[in-house]
């Protein structure tokens, strides 16, 4: 009876040549990655540092560059030439230093009515409302952040108009609506942004023991008094880092001026009217909320707050 023949597995070497292949190819780049941490930080950062270095600070770059040149006045076309004269526009010119400093009193308006709004709301979820209230508030609170942006500013731009929902609602009072205008920006603004102020505030409440609430009352203090005294000087990082996102948004927001602004000039809008007429004097104009941005930032770096988060 003759033996049976054994035919060798062609297919199995050739496919597993590859394979082996590519596992040496990925166990020499892992040997490297791993004796050399510098490389491997740096692979890692590598995306993350181009998209930060080109798009973001490269387009800041080529902001300030171009604010340093000048139209034609004959072609209106921008002439790449080194001037001065759009910042001392800018300084000189009483429309827009008013307009530079109201948008400033806007953004810190809207900062303080988040902060007086975050205090009462943040301690109530924090310390006293059930799980199930402290559940149905945090949703309300970040309710705002699911709606397009468009749709928030329009929806308060009917609530303000001559005749819409608010002057409905105030009529049998013989009271009306505050109207497009200043207040309505601030009112709108302050909707916004308040998520960005009422979240770290309740989680810094979070984090307040409950028996310096308690050892304050022990030694007489009323509840208010003890906020005062106790909370809020815990809180104080809280409101920092909060103020950061409401008062650089806020001054940074130009169509909620639009919508519901009337008459309100702020930079944004003075930026977006000379963006196609004076694209160096807009670029000089939006040198400014960067500026006050760095000083804001540089402020509360100073002042140590931040160093406790």
């Amino acid at each position: 009876m003759a033996a049976p023949t054994i035919k060798p597995d062609i297919t199995s070497d050739s496919t597993q040549a590859p394979v082996a292949a590519r596992s040496g190819t990925g166990d020499t780049i892992s040997r490297v990655l791993h004796a050399r941490p510098k490389l491997r930080l740096a692979g890692l950062l590598a995306l993350p540092l181009a998209w930060l270095g080109v798009l973001y600070i490269g387009s800041l770059i080529l902001l300030f560059v171009t604010a340093f040149w000048t139209t034609d006045t004959f072609t209106s076309k921008v002439v790449p030439a080194f001037t001065l004269e759009n910042f001392v526009e800018i300084v000189t010119v009483p429309a827009y230093q008013l307009t530079a400093l109201r948008t400033i009193g806007i953004a810190l308006a809207v900062t303080v009515l988040c902060a007086v709004l975050a205090l009462p709301l943040g301690l109530y979820m924090a310390k006293v409302a059930s799980p199930r209230m402290r559940a149905m508030l945090a949703i309300g609170i970040t309710l705002p952040l699911w709606a397009g942006y468009l749709v928030k500013v329009f929806s308060w731009r009917i609530t303000f108009m001559s005749g819409g929902p608010l002057d409905w609602l105030l009529a049998p009072f013989g009271l009306t609506g505050p109207g497009y205008g200043t207040a309505a920006l601030i009112i709108t603004l302050a909707y916004l942004w308040f998520p960005y102020m009422a979240v770290p505030v309740y989680s810094a409440f979070r984090q307040i023991p409950d028996n310096l609430f308690d050892a304050s009352s022990d030694l007489g203090a009323k509840p208010w008094a003890t906020v005062r005294t106790v909370a809020v000087p815990l809180l104080k990082p809280a409101f920092i880092a909060g103020s950061i996102f409401t008062f650089s948004l806020s001054l940074g927001d130009y169509i909620a001026a639009q919508f519901v602004g009337g008459k309100t000039q702020v930079i944004g809008t003075v930026i977006a009217s000379n963006i196609n007429l004076n694209p160096p004097l807009a670029a000089a104009f939006g040198t400014v909320p960067i500026v006050v941005v760095v000083l804001y930032l540089f402020l509360a770096r100073k002042s140590g707050a931040l160093k406790q988060l």
